[in-house]
């Protein structure tokens, strides 16, 4: 099985991101999960776990605490979603994504076991179930034997093809705000309910500062019926930035273990408040033993950087792109823009999934736009552009349609001068195809 072979074959079950229903059922049932790794002798086993799971914020967390278990100098493995242009980047061993060739010879190796478990009784099979299965798999045959796992969840928490551990080092739970409302619930507090699934006895949980208390209550409630121990980073650490610049930050960090000056290539208050709920996680794995030092801490904060955050992709006129695909996410980036960065106009490019609440996001944005151009790009679910203006056009700017981003890109340019700011948000795989146009990264077609 070659690359191309094993994409097809990966894409040709069920696949909720892209909308591709394969069966009567929603999703792989954690019985079939379980059922998939038994056949594959148990790979998530034998490895030091961190569980991730929140509406925003996950992937930024995940990869400073990959990073930095890995400058402490833990081999690592870790397993993220979605990718920006390649499925390969969803696994990544010791902070590298995997190979094609790798995908390929790990996906034709645990086929037989899908293959069964698709002919069995448990029910459905997914395409984020055999994901997930394959970066247990690979985790497993590594040469050099993994030390720690960082598996950030899919969708939600309890019901997630991640959740499928007895027991883990440290859950944690980054901001929890409106999402996927149709499958995990239409308010914040049974949003949470459902994330906080991934707790687990005897361990510890990290839970981010959330702005919806009953949320916060939810998940003290979970960790007070398991006796797990429950660090609240929003009562037990203060970060105060020091210097904003257009490659990074600074700031102070005040905890129970003292205080320390950080700096971060990452922009945006909310990767402040990421980059400590990582810290948190760091130093309460200290605590329970594992070695850690501040120079680790230190050294992973300030060499992680992911794509598609706040990203810098063009100066003169500047050109930031960002995956806020919610309105929490939104008004993140829009307090961002205006605290982090310097310009004239502000021209918005905007797209969307249909199932996302795109007024929620253009609300928290319009205030700046002198222009939103509303696109379309490569998803059969991405919201089509002309409803979308239908949906962004009263509050206030111009808005236009464009068929692409490259389209959107070509008009925004067109308008903006060397002092103006574009801004492109609302989903990452928006952002990959930008990312794609001006920089010249490949995306993957489905």
């Amino acid at each position: 099985m070659d690359y191309p072979s094993a994409i097809d074959y990966l894409l040709s079950f069920t696949d909720l991101e892209r909308g591709v229903q394969r069966s009567a059922d929603p999703a792989m049932s954690l019985d079939s999960m379980r059922s998939l790794l038994a056949r594959l002798n148990h790979p998530q086993r034998g490895r030091n776990t961190v569980h991730i799971t929140g509406s925003k914020g996950k992937g930024s967390t995940s990869a400073m605490i990959e990073a930095i278990l890995r400058w402490q100098g833990y081999s690592t493995a870790t397993f993220t979603s979605p990718h920006l242009h390649s499925y390969t980047e969803r696994i990544a061993l010791d902070g590298e994504a995997i190979s094609r060739e790798e995908f390929a010879a790990g996906l034709e190796a645990i086929r037989p076991a899908v293959e069964a478990e698709r002919e069995s009784v448990h029910g459905n099979v997914s395409t984020f179930g055999i994901m997930t299965a394959l970066f247990f798999w690979l985790a497993r045959a590594q040469a050099k034997p993994v030390d720690w796992q960082v598996v950030e969840v899919g969708l939600g928490g309890t019901f997630d093809t991640t959740n499928v551990f007895d027991t883990v080092d440290v859950s944690v739970i980054t901001p929890i705000s409106l999402e996927h409302t149709a499958i995990l619930g239409s308010t914040c507090e049974e949003i949470a309910r459902d994330k906080a699934g991934i707790i687990k006895p005897n361990s510890i949980c990290v839970m981010a500062p959330q702005r919806d208390a009953a949320a916060a209550e939810v998940i003290r409630r979970r960790c007070d019926d398991l006796g797990t121990d429950l660090i609240e980073v929003g009562a037990e650490y203060e970060a105060e930035v020091l210097e904003k610049f257009v490659f990074g930050q600074s700031f102070r960090l005040h905890g129970p273990h003292g205080t320390r000056e950080l700096r971060t290539p990452m922009l945006g208050r909310h990767q402040v408040d990421n980059a400590t709920t990582a810290v948190a996680a760091a130093e309460a794995l200290r605590v329970r033993g594992h070695a850690i030092s501040d120079q680790a801490i230190a050294d992973g904060i300030a060499r992680t950087r992911v794509p598609g955050r706040l990203e810098v992709m063009g100066q003169k006129p500047l050109i930031v792109a960002d995956g806020a695909h919610n309105g929490e996410s939104a008004a993140a980036l829009a307090t961002a823009i205006k605290d982090y960065f310097h310009w004239k106009r502000c021209f918005l490019i905007l797209g969307t999934m249909r199932d996302k609440d795109v007024q929620a996001i253009a609300y928290k944005l319009a205030r700046f736009a002198d222009l939103i151009i509303c696109t379309g790009f490569k998803s059969p679910r991405a919201y089509d552009p002309l409803a979308m203006i239908q949906e962004v056009g009263f509050f206030g700017p111009a808005a236009v349609a464009e068929p692409d981003v490259a389209e959107a890109l070509d008009t925004a340019l067109s308008h903006a001068g060397p002092d103006d700011l574009i801004c492109i948000t609302g989903s990452l795989y928006l952002v990959a195809e930008a990312r794609a146009h001006l920089l010249g990264e490949a995306v993957e077609s489905d």
